[in-house]
């Protein structure tokens, strides 16, 4: 598995199974590390819940009708936050995790799944991020409470292409 060879980060056990971990300190802006995978149409996604729930729950929206699965590389061990300390940001043609605040070594990388899913996806989950204003269930994005809609919009923190599901 390339997880434990990407420079600043690795796979450890976390507060919800493994997850990705900081080696060293991120400042707000950095980049954490690009997301690998294999693009897989949303069609395909849906053939991975028939074989393996988990596979299609781990792939991210790369696009209006494309995901990213991460299988076998570091973003299939990214966990979902409330309170996240980074967000996906689509930069070119790649995925990559950028800290929005800082983050200290042997801090766990988190994201919101909420900014990959758009009003058009089904998909849901019960939240378990143990956060003090944990919103209990993760869905898509125009399900957010107002306020945290407005603060991910003013961060650059939603792609246009789950915008445009609004």
């Amino acid at each position: 598995m390339t997880a434990r060879k990407t420079p600043g980060i690795r796979v450890e056990a976390v507060r919800n199974g493994h997850g990705i971990v900081a080696r060293k300190a991120f400042r707000p802006g950095d980049l954490v590390c690009s997301i690998k995978g294999t693009i897989v149409s949303s069609e395909q996604v849906w053939r991975y819940w028939d074989k393996d729930p988990r596979m299609a729950a781990n792939c991210m929206r790369y696009d209006e009708d494309q995901y990213l699965n991460p299988e076998g590389e570091i973003g299939a061990f990214a966990n979902h936050s409330c309170a996240p300390n980074s967000f996906v940001f689509k930069e070119g043609r790649r995925l990559v995790f950028r800290a929005i605040k800082p983050i200290a070594a042997h801090d766990e990388i988190t994201h919101d799944y909420a900014t990959l899913i758009g009003a058009d996806d089904i998909w849901k989950m019960r939240c378990n991020c143990g956060e003090s204003r944990c919103r209990k269930t993760v869905q898509s994005f125009h399900k957010l409470p107002a306020g945290t809609l407005r603060r991910y919009k003013a961060l650059g923190a939603v792609p246009d292409f789950i915008l445009a599901t609004l």
